[in-house]
């Protein structure tokens, strides 16, 4: 099998990071470019120390269309920026890692429409599109766990929780993602209005249309550095049997989503492109926990799943990675 040739662009970033590391362990893709302004000239260990002795590739502010996919690690905003300096030839597919084309007003740019690239949801739609809108990493955690409810119409209000470990919020320092500031210490943000709402309420509405549904999301910074947790409570009449058979039925098919009858932690998915799904009940509230890694099935792992099924590869390659549960 031929491999696939892929760009990078914004290859010094976290996200670019696990890109990187996937994709030069992948049987089917090879690497032609990594992209990075501020980094160009640079060799790749230089920039992600894990890689020294993995990689000779260095960094550059070049652009070559001469490759299958290119994927843009950059910040939101930058995709569009990215794609009006540098010509993309139309062959080339396209897997966007920012937010710039997830929504559906935004999802169609320069002649390209965007498929968001949740396999859960759109795996069918993905294998015969040409361009990704990766989902962000905490829409994918909070999608995962409500889309077998929503296909039933069973969405209607939903109080959401969430805590993201300090990779979220990109490599470059800041005030709330500093050692000193993290460790031992927790704080909501966002209260009320992350950016991955809007995501998140058009991903429900695809499988339930005018359904009224509400969703209240309170996001938290954690004192680690990967993973995702998602509590989403609600009001849910089906027994816990009903449930775990709706949702295990729901997921038979995806690989990468495993519902489980025991509590489940972040340490069972860090490191790896997984989707952990537990219920649990008490009257008629029912709490949906979904954990993920921020950095794999919230973002590169995500991307590559995507790669696959673009490619017509299986769904798995590349991407069978261990956790570090201990």
């Amino acid at each position: 099998m031929k491999a696939i040739k892929a760009g990078i662009a914004g290859g010094a970033g976290y996200t670019g990071g696990e890109l990187i590391r996937i994709l030069l362990n992948h049987p089917h893709a090879s690497i032609s470019f990594i992209h990075s302004n501020s980094n160009a000239g640079k060799p790749v260990g230089a920039i992600h120390a894990d890689l020294l002795h993995e990689s000779d590739l260095f960094f550059t502010n070049d652009f070559t269309e001469d490759i299958d996919v290119l994927f843009l690690c950059v910040g939101h905003g930058d995709a569009k920026k990215f794609l009006q300096q540098n010509k993309v030839a139309p062959y080339v597919r396209i897997i966007d890692l920012s937010q710039d084309f997830r929504l559906e007003q935004h999802a169609e740019y320069d002649g390209r429409v965007f498929t968001y690239g949740l396999p859960e949801l759109n795996k069918e739609h993905i294998q015969s599109a040409t361009n990704i809108a990766n989902p962000g990493c905490f829409a994918t955690a909070i999608e995962l766990g409500l889309l077998p409810l929503a296909a039933k119409g069973l969405v209607k209000q939903v109080y959401t929780t969430g805590i993201t470990g300090s990779t979220g919020a990109g490599q470059a320092p800041g005030p709330t993602t500093h050692f000193s500031w993290r460790a031992n210490n927790i704080q909501a943000y966002k209260t009320l209005t992350h950016q991955h709402l809007g995501e998140i309420m058009q991903t429900v509405d695809q499988l339930q249309p005018d359904s009224g549904a509400d969703i209240s999301f309170v996001p938290w910074r954690g004192d680690f550095t990967r993973g995702i947790f998602i509590s989403s409570q609600l009001e849910c009449h089906l027994s816990n049997e009903e449930l775990y058979d709706l949702y295990e039925t729901f997921y038979q098919q995806h690989p990468f989503t495993t519902v489980s009858r025991e509590p489940i932690s972040l340490k069972q998915v860090v490191n790896t492109n997984h989707c952990y799904i537990h219920l649990e009940k008490a009257g008629s509230k029912l709490a949906i926990h979904s954990v993920i890694d921020n950095l794999l099935k919230g973002a590169s792992g995500q991307a590559v799943q995507n790669m696959n099924l673009l490619f017509g590869n299986d769904e798995t390659s590349g991407l069978k990675l261990k956790a570090n549960y201990f």
